[in-house]
């Protein structure tokens, strides 16, 4: 997906990636390593009262999962530049798999040497619908290095 020198991506590009399965141990994993124990995602009686009715998977590690289903090539990709516009638009449950959409939509020259390509990133779940969206930027080599 991220594997083309920053000259070779062309406004509109997509793409699509593999699927991933979001588990308990995903969002128990996840909320000792950030601390973030918030009950709708981690207390079955609690989340039973909420809209959700069911436990939903932390905004932000749907996020973290979505960086394991893109391919970064090293030597090309320099860096991870940031994220815009992120938006958390449908829960995520235990059992949902997600996978990733995105589209180019902006190629910036960055010196003479990179570029910064910005994607438009859905992610999507089994039922095809939208459970989050952002703007992703990465810092991409150019061809020739001076």
């Amino acid at each position: 997906m991220f594997d083309k020198y920053f000259e070779d991506y062309q406004l509109g590009d997509v793409w699509e990636s593999k699927g991933r399965t979001i588990t308990e141990a995903d969002i128990v994993m996840f909320s000792a390593l950030s601390g973030d124990w918030f009950p709708l995602h981690t207390n079955i009686e609690y989340a039973k009262e909420t809209q959700y009715k069911q436990r939903i998977a932390h905004g932000m590690l749907v996020l973290s999962i979505t960086t394991g289903l893109v391919h970064f090539e090293p030597g090309v990709v320099v860096a991870f530049y940031g994220m815009d516009k992120v938006r958390f638009t449908n829960p995520t449950f235990i059992g949902d798999t997600i996978h990733l959409e995105g589209k180019v939509i902006d190629l910036k020259s960055k010196g003479s040497n990179q570029g910064i390509v910005t994607v438009l990133q859905e992610v999507k779940k089994q039922t095809d619908e939208t459970v989050a969206v952002f703007e992703m930027k990465l810092l991409v080599n150019q061809k020739t290095l001076d």
